[in-house]
């Protein structure tokens, strides 16, 4: 069997490291652009593959082969947030074709998947995501580098994402700020126009350029990830953060509710219960680190093919 695998550009760094079996073809369209559905069809056609794995909804409305489609979410259903009226329809439509039409619907959560049967009556095939390799405790001297690079203070809360609307950053700047907390910080790993328009007081601080490599380090070092979204597909930064034996709490929301374990402490999404959290956060004496891999996540996926 030959796997081929489509990508904008052959420069990332992991592709070097693919087995010899992985046929790679350079296809520089951009996603959801006019030439997705136009001239991407064309190609899959003269490619000679078989059948279309595609990681996100993004399938061409005219595929000329059956493909899989992942379904991480169904945000802009519930949380449109800044995307234009036009954005919004053109999602709908893209995403009601991908999975009326698809071979196979994954959705990476059981939540996700009762959004899928909400909206569309199909029940999709479920497979949970997993933790990167990367994310693992981390060196002293990873610590020590981040440490200095970012100036971090001897205790604080660590939030990592976006400041879009169902985020619900606001929740967690207030209720830090109501705590009164001495000597400690709220740090967001936050990028992105959103999050730059939030008003910081001084004890809540953005960190604008954190590499991916360098949040294992944050994330160890933090007294816990917090988070008070309101509707996650998933919510891979938990996973993230328990890899690194950092404690979480978070909104008992959406699809956070089945990550729930030994080390996650979930809270209703109000100021007042977050308030109360940050005054009388214990770090737990036990924290289960998740052991899924992206390996068995695939082979999961392989089976359904």
């Amino acid at each position: 069997m030959e796997w081929v695998l489509f990508v904008r550009s052959q420069t990332e760094h992991w592709l070097q490291d693919l087995p010899t079996d992985i046929r790679i073809e350079v296809v520089d369209i951009p996603h959801y652009s006019i030439a997705e559905q136009t001239h991407w069809p064309k190609i899959l056609r003269n490619s000679g593959i078989n059948e279309l794995f595609v990681p996100h909804f993004n399938a061409p409305l005219r595929c000329p082969v059956p493909f899989t489609v992942v379904i991480h979410d169904l945000i802009l259903h519930r949380y449109p947030n800044q995307a234009s009226l036009l954005r919004q329809i053109a999602y709908r439509f893209l995403l009601k074709n991908a999975v009326k039409n698809a071979k196979h619907v994954i959705a990476v959560s059981q939540f996700t998947a009762s959004e899928i049967q909400k909206y569309y009556k199909i029940t999709p095939l479920v497979v949970t995501e997993a933790v990167g390799d990367a994310f693992q405790v981390p060196s002293q001297s990873d610590r020590e580098n981040v440490q200095q690079k970012f100036s971090l203070p001897k205790k604080y809360f660590l939030y990592v994402g976006n400041a879009k609307q169902h985020k619900n950053v606001e929740l967690l700047i207030n209720a830090f700020t109501a705590a009164r907390l001495l000597n400690t910080e709220l740090l967001l790993a936050s990028p992105g126009p959103e999050a730059a328009a939030l008003q910081l007081p001084p004890s809540v601080r953005r960190l604008t350029k954190v590499s991916d490599e360098e949040l294992p380090a944050l994330y160890a070092q933090a007294e816990a990830f917090v988070t008070a979204s309101l509707y996650e597909g998933f919510c891979l930064p938990i996973l993230e953060a328990l890899a690194c034996e950092c404690p979480v709490i978070a909104a008992n929301t959406s699809a956070i509710k089945e990550l729930q374990t030994e080390g996650v402490q979930l809270i209703e999404p109000t100021v007042e219960a977050f308030t109360q959290a940050f005054q009388n956060f214990l770090r737990p004496e036990h924290i289960n680190t998740p052991n899924r891999t992206w390996k068995q996540v695939a082979m999961e996926i392989l089976l359904h093919l």
